[in-house]
């Protein structure tokens, strides 16, 4: 693919194992470990990350500190290092992880929603540049997620553009969630370090504000999202956050690739939090895992279908359309399990379900890995009836784990779940399009159907989704191709600007 490997930096706000809220975490912790094993003759790439020091993070050692300048004034940034490891047939590989450090904008209770987001953010945008002649190590792609690194690709295009150190750097900007967008007031211009000038519809203002999402979309080299459908629903007005005009400017820049899961922790042959391991050769076993999660929810053991839910309880994640159909569908000879917290409304709603069926509904609210994993391999069916869904990975995890995804045709989930054909046996889950309770319930009385009428169908449709591949080996080399398409175009820019 490549005539040698690349140096990649991989910038994100939160990174799984140091700090997450979200899918976003899971995604800049994994997709490095593949980069830096995938490539040319598997040479592997020089991958590292960069991302914030948050107060609670451990084990990171001082590398430098050194003075950043804005907004009239220095701040220090202290680098600190860590490592996160990959491992590919046999390799092993150390990929450093440098942690912007500033005690006044890192060291808090909590990540995000502060006051002052603009200038934490800009500061550590900042930083990281600023960090990288010190390093003395360049980078050919720069690789930025979400709006929190959106000013990178503008300071290079505007700020550095004339350094040698940094022109030849080109950026890919990845977009997991449109509609978090880092808005802040006219102001931000200062921050920024420029002028009135850049505060117009074509460059920065974004109705009113300075948009940090819309600075990483417009200024990137390329441009992606992490799943085909999403990168073509956001340029519509439906989902496009009132930025699907700027998207269609650049669609020829954008594309989309599906997130991966790690192979490695999400495997149920070697799992050591379900009950008992199995794989596609041995799914009889799986059943153990659904007696053991019906005693761990207080749910009678018996041999019905489960349906799991592991969600933001939200309202991006369909939750209306469980309260439509909750009476209907526990109706039925079958038990609900939900893991999820979020929004007070829902997680009373789910709270409501349990007392009125506390023989059929088992609900926990908060967050507990291990019972996810167990969901994962204990329930028969998993529900995303998703209004929007960027990617998703619980329908990855929920099929590596024979679980049968039942979701709405949007995003991720329209790009890895197929429905299932009984004609031709062919699909991998269940699916339904429209907004509607009616057709969230249509679509589980055809996996229930199937489940309890069709047996041996059922056992196939397992075996046929645990043996699909969402790894992110698969995903890493599209990424490498991304990467390319992003440098190419880079330096014709430069050769013509």
């Amino acid at each position: 693919m490549f005539d040698r490997p690349l140096k990649i930096l991989l910038v994100s706000s939160e990174v799984v194992p140091f700090a997450k809220t979200g899918g976003l975490a899971d995604v800049a912790g994994s997709l490095p470990k593949a980069l830096a094993t995938v490539g040319n003759d598997n040479l592997g790439n020089d991958v590292r990350v960069a991302m914030p020091h948050y107060k609670g993070i451990e084990k990171a050692t001082y590398r430098m500190d050194f003075p950043v300048f804005f907004n009239s004034r220095a701040e220090t940034a202290i680098i600190r290092e860590s490592t996160i490891e990959a491992y590919y047939q046999g390799e092993h590989r150390i990929i450093p992880v440098y942690l912007v450090d500033n005690h006044h904008y890192f060291y808090r209770d909590g990540m995000y929603m502060f006051p002052d987001e603009a200038e934490r953010f800009t500061f550590f945008c900042r930083a990281v540049l600023e960090m990288l002649p010190r390093l003395n190590w360049q980078p050919d792609i720069i690789h930025c997620n979400d709006w929190q690194t959106g000013p990178i690709p503008f300071f290079l295009k505007v700020r550095y553009a004339q350094d040698p150190f940094y022109n030849r750097m080109a950026t890919v900007f990845t977009i997991h969630n449109l509609q978090y967008q880092g808005n802040f007031p006219k102001e931000t211009l200062k921050l920024l370090g420029v002028g009135e000038e850049y505060f117009t519809p074509e460059l920065l203002e974004f109705y009113g504000t300075v948009s940090y999402m819309k600075m990483g979309i417009l200024y990137a080299d390329v441009i992606n999202t992490v799943s085909k459908t999403y990168a073509a629903e956001i340029q519509r007005p439906e989902l496009g956050e009132r930025m699907d005009g700027l998207l269609r400017k650049r669609s020829h820049d954008l594309y989309g690739i599906v997130n991966g899961i790690n192979y490695h922790e999400f495997n149920p042959k070697t799992d050591p939090r379900i009950h008992r391991n199995y794989d596609h050769e041995s799914i009889e076993n799986k059943k153990e895992n659904k007696y053991a999660l019906q005693k761990e929810m207080n749910l009678p053991v018996r041999d019905v279908p489960v349906l799991g839910m592991i969600s933001r309880l939200v309202d991006q994640k369909g939750l209306d359309l469980i309260a439509q159909i909750a009476d209907r569908l526990l109706s039925h000879d079958v038990q609900f399990v939900v893991l999820g917290s979020g929004d007070r409304r829902y997680e009373n709603m789910f709270r409501d379900i349990h007392n009125r069926y506390p023989e059929k509904a088992g609900v926990y609210i908060g967050f507990n890995a291990i019972l996810a994993q167990r969901i994962y391999a204990g329930a028969d069916m998993f529900l995303m009836p998703s209004r929007f869904e960027p990617c998703g990975l619980g329908q990855l995890i929920a099929m590596r784990y024979g679980t049968i995804p039942i979701v709405r045709a949007t995003g991720g989930l329209a790009d890895t779940v197929h429905d299932f054909n009984p004609a031709t046996g062919s699909g991998n889950g269940f699916v339904f399009s429209e907004y509607e309770g009616d057709a969230l319930y249509h679509a589980i009385q055809r996996a229930l159907s199937l489940y309890t009428e069709h047996p041996h169908e059922w056992k196939m449709l397992i075996k046929r989704a645990m043996e699909l591949d969402f790894s992110w080996a698969r995903s890493a080399v599209e990424y490498l191709q991304l990467y390319q398409e992003a440098l190419s175009r880079h330096l014709a820019r430069a050769k013509t600007a």
